[in-house]
């Protein structure tokens, strides 16, 4: 694996689950821009409880940037072509604060 920065957009809710043996982990997407017009989809998944909570804490659309182990993937769409993915295990998350007004 690499270890990477991805910064994107959530794209849908993160969701909490349980796993085997009733460990809990959270799952989430983030739509990163890669080259133009082209977006990469990261399938993010965390088992740290601070990087749970932060990524419960986020909604559809929130700007966020992570922290975390990569990995590469490939997928065919509809019509065939392929797209670039990420796979991420979390290890952090930064959000940019919204400035008091």
């Amino acid at each position: 694996m690499i270890e990477g920065l991805v910064a994107g957009n959530i794209w849908g809710e993160p969701e909490k689950r349980m796993g085997k043996n009733s460990s809990i982990f959270v799952v989430a997407k983030v739509r990163a821009q890669g080259t133009q017009p082209e977006l990469v989809i990261t399938n993010v998944i965390a088992f740290d409880t601070v990087v749970c909570k932060d990524l419960l804490a986020l909604r559809d659309g929130d700007a966020v940037s992570l922290c975390g182990s990569l990995s590469p993937k490939v997928w065919i769409d509809k019509q065939g072509v392929s797209r670039a993915a990420l796979d991420m295990i979390a290890s952090r998350v930064m959000v940019l604060e919204a400035s008091a007004q």
